[in-house]
C-alpha cells in the first residue's frame, strides 16, 4: 500500500526542478499512506513518485519501477495478488523479474501487453505507467475500486496522485468548486465517478484505464461486473468455498502482521473463520468498534466469534467527545468530503490497529454482491404495493408518516418512510431515493433544485441486478471502499476485502435471484454458506452494518458544535441557506423528524467547505515558511534518481 504523485508534459517539463519538487510536496502531504520509504524519478518529460508503506517484499523500496531500455516508468498503490504467477509468465517471455517485491512485474507485464496489461493484474490496485518511447501516461485502477486515483490535465501537463488534497494543496490559484458534483454529493453522500468536488480534478473510475498523451485523454472498462449480463446458474457450496478460502489465502499471503475487522455480523466473521481456518496456528487479533448506546453495539457478538476462532478480541469504544476533531482532522488529510458516519469509528479503529498489524481483514462488499441489502427486499414489495388501491396506498402513507422518529439503528420506521417515498417511481430511481442522504424535498427546502441526473434504466435485465451493479459502482467504490481507504490510511494501515476478489465477484454474478434475496431474506446462499464456519446465531442475525448514533448525538452532547458550524455560513459558497440549513437542526433536536442522515451530510461538506477556504487563501498568498517545507523532502529518507 502506497501514496503515488507524479507530474507528466509529453511536450516537455518546462523547468524539470519545479516538477521533481512539486512532485516531493505531493507525496509528503501522503505521507500517512506510506511511511517506510519515499523515492522519485524525474527525467525532462515526467517526475513520478511514491511513499511506501511495506506489506510484501521488505526490501528497500523498489518503486518507481524503471525498465532502462524502454525507458518505461510505473508506480503502484496496492497489491499485486497473482505476482507470483504473472512472474513466471514474464520469465518464459524472456523477461525476468530482479526485484521481489509484488509490483515489480508491472513494467514486464507493461512491456508484453500494452494497454491490455491492467487485465492481467488480481488485486487492488491504482498503477500509473509512463511509457517513453509513445509519451503516454496510463492510469488504471482495481476493478472494485478498492484504491483511489485522480488527475488534472491542463495546458499540455498532467498531474496525478492518489488522494485529492495532495492533487489541489498548493495550487495557485485554487481548483474551481464543481457545483454539479457537489449537488450529486448532497443526495448520494459520494462523488461517482469521474467526478470530485473540483472541476479541475477528475477521478479514475473503478475497472477503468485513463490513456493521456498531453493532447487528448481517452477512457475506457478493462473490466465492468456483468452480473446483468451473466447466464445464472445453480451455485455449488464446494465451488464458492475454493474461491473464497483461495481469496482469502492470496490476500493473507504477506510479510508483516495481520488481523481482521470483527463486527460479528456474516460478513466480517465468516472473513475471520476462514482466515483462522488457512492460518490454524497463527496468533491474530480481532479489532470491533463499541458504542455505549446498546442498539449499535455489537461487541458482545464479535467477542463471542473472537473467542469461538481463537482470536484476541480488542476494543475501540467511540464516544461523541470524538467527533469533531476527528472529523476536521480527517477532511483537512485527504481533502474531500464524505457523507458516511463511519468513516470516523473506522478511523479510530484503524489507528488502534496500527499499533499491531499493518493489513487487515474486512468483510466489505458482500453485501452488493450477495443481495444484503433491506432496498433489495424493498424493490419487490414496491411492485406489490403498486398494485394496491389508490385508498389503501393513501392510508398506508398516512399511517407511516405518523410513526415517531427513533435513534435506534436501522429502526423499521425509518425504512417504511424512505419506502413510501420512493414507491412510486420506477427502477434504479427508486432505488437511488431509498439511498439518499438528502432527498429532494429536503434539498429544495435547502434552496437547491435536484441534480440532473443521467438516465437510470437504460440497461435490460432483471431489476435486482442492475440494483447491485450500480451498488457496486456507485456507493460501494465511491462510498464504502473510500471509507475504509481514507480511514485506515490515514494511519497507514491496508484493507484487504477478499469478497471483492475477481473470482468472487464473477461467481457472485451467475447466482439466480433466489440465492440471492428470497421474500424478506437477504443474502441466502451467503448464509448457507456461512452455516459450514459459523453458528446459526450469527449467521441468521439481523443486519445492522456500522454506522454511529448521530440522531441521538445531534440531540446532545453534539448541538452545540451542529448548529455553529451549520450557522457558519461556509455552506452559502454551494447555494445552501444557513437558516434553512439550521432550521432541519432544530426540527431534528424536536423529534419532529429524524434529520440526522441530511444533516451529517451538511456537517461534513462545511467543514470542509471550510479547508477550501483557507487553501484558498493560503494558494493565494503562500507563507514563505509553506514553500520551504514543501521544497523539502529529505525529511524522510527520499531518494532522488535521474
Amino acid at each position: 500500500m502506497c501514496g503515488i504523485a507524479g507530474i507528466i508534459a509529453p511536450a516537455g517539463l518546462a523547468e524539470p526542478e519545479s516538477a521533481r519538487l512539486r512532485t516531493g510536496a505531493m507525496l509528503q502531504l501522503l505521507a500517512h499512506r506510506g511511511p517506510d520509504a519515499t523515492r522519485q524519478f524525474t527525467t525532462n518529460l515526467a517526475a513520478l513518485g511514491v511513499t511506501r508503506l511495506t506489506i510484501r517484499g521488505l526490501e528497500e523500496c523498489s518503486q518507481p519501477m524503471h525498465e532502462p531500455e524502454s525507458g518505461v516508468v510505473a508506480v503502484c498503490n496496492g497489491e499485486i495478488d497473482n505476482h507470483q504467477e504473472l512472474r513466471q509468465w514474464l520469465a518464459q517471455r524472456g523477461r525476468p523479474v530482479a526485484h521481489q517485491t509484488d509490483v515489480a512485474v508491472i513494467p514486464g507485464l507493461f512491456l508484453e501487453l500494452g494497454e491490455d496489461f491492467a487485465r492481467k493484474l488480481v488485486g487492488c490496485f491504482a498503477v500509473a505507467v509512463w511509457d517513453n518511447r509513445t509519451r503516454r501516461l496510463f492510469l488504471a485502477r482495481d476493478r472494485a475500486g478498492e484504491r483511489p486515483l485522480f488527475f488534472t490535465f491542463k495546458n499540455g501537463v498532467i498531474r496525478f496522485a492518489t488522494e485529492l488534497a495532495a492533487l489541489a494543496s498548493g495550487d495557485a490559484p485554487f481548483p474551481r468548486l464543481n457545483q454539479a458534483a457537489i449537488r450529486k454529493y448532497l443526495q448520494l453522500g459520494i462523488f461517482p465517478s469521474p467526478e470530485t468536488p473540483f472541476e479541475e480534478i477528475h477521478k479514475v473510475a473503478p475497472g477503468e484505464l485513463v490513456v493521456l498523451d498531453g493532447i487528448s485523454v481517452r477512457r475506457e472498462r478493462f473490466w465492468r461486473w456483468q452480473i446483468v449480463e451473466t447466464r445464472k446458474q445453480e451455485p455449488s457450496l464446494d465451488e464458492f468455498d475454493r474461491i473464497f478460502r483461495g481469496a482469502v489465502q492470496r490476500q493473507s499471503e504477506v510479510d508483516v502482521d495481520f488481523g481482521v475487522f470483527l463486527s460479528g455480523g456474516l460478513d466480517s466473521s465468516l472473513v475471520s473463520a476462514v482466515a483462522r481456518a488457512l492460518h490454524p496456528k497463527r496468533p491474530l487479533k480481532a479489532y470491533t468498534l463499541r458504542f455505549y448506546e446498546e442498539s449499535y453495539d455489537e461487541g458482545v457478538y464479535a467477542e463471542t466469534v473472537a473467542h469461538r476462532l481463537n482470536m484476541e478480541p480488542v476494543a475501540v469504544w467511540v464516544q461523541p467527545k470524538d467527533v469533531p476533531g476527528e472529523l476536521k482532522a480527517l477532511v483537512r488529510l485527504v481533502g474531500e468530503p464524505l457523507a458516511d458516519p463511519a468513516w470516523l469509528p473506522a478511523a479510530l479503529l484503524a489507528r488502534r490497529a496500527a499499533q499491531d498489524i499493518r493489513l487487515a481483514l474486512v468483510g466489505e462488499g458482500a453485501d452488493e454482491l450477495f443481495g444484503g441489502y433491506p432496498t433489495y427486499v424493498g424493490a419487490g414489495l414496491a411492485e406489490h404495493f403498486a398494485r394496491l388501491p389508490g385508498w389503501a396506498r393513501s392510508a398506508i402513507r398516512r399511517l407511516v408518516k405518523a410513526l415517531p422518529p427513533s435513534e435506534k439503528k436501522v429502526t423499521i420506521s425509518f425504512l417504511l418512510k424512505r419506502f413510501v417515498q420512493g414507491a412510486g417511481l420506477d427502477g434504479i430511481a427508486r432505488h437511488r431515493l431509498w439511498v439518499a442522504n438528502i432527498p429532494p424535498p429536503l434539498l429544495a427546502r435547502l434552496g437547491l433544485a435536484p441534480a440532473v441526473e443521467e438516465s437510470l434504466n437504460t440497461d435490460a435485465g432483471h431489476l435486482l441486478d442492475r440494483m447491485q451493479r450500480w451498488d457496486l459502482e456507485a456507493t460501494l467504490a465511491e462510498g464504502l471502499l473510500t471509507k475504509a481507504d481514507r480511514a485506515s490510511m490515514s494511519s497507514a494501515l491496508e484493507l484487504r476485502a477478499p469478497f471483492l476478489d475477481e473470482a468472487v465477484m464473477e461467481f457472485a454474478s451467475s447466482l439466480p435471484i433466489t440465492e440471492r434475496v428470497r421474500g424478506f431474506n437477504t443474502k441466502v446462499f451467503l448464509k448457507r454458506y456461512g452455516l459450514r464456519y459459523l453458528p446459526k446465531q450469527i449467521v441468521r442475525r439481523r443486519k445492522r452494518g456500522l454506522s454511529i448514533p448521530i440522531a441521538r448525538w445531534l440531540r446532545g452532547p453534539m448541538h452545540e458544535w451542529a448548529f455553529l458550524t451549520l450557522g457558519s455560513g461556509r455552506l452559502e459558497r454551494v447555494g445552501i441557506d444557513t437558516p434553512a440549513a439550521t432550521s432541519l437542526l432544530c426540527e431534528h433536536c424536536q423529534g419532529k423528524a429524524d434529520h440526522a442522515r441530511a444533516l451529517w451530510t451538511l456537517l461534513v461538506l462545511t467543514e470542509w467547505l471550510d479547508w477550501v477556504a483557507q487553501e484558498t487563501d493560503s494558494s493565494a498568498n503562500p507563507p514563505s515558511e509553506r514553500r520551504g517545507v514543501t521544497a523539502d523532502c529529505d525529511t524522510r529518507r527520499v531518494a532522488h534518481v535521474s
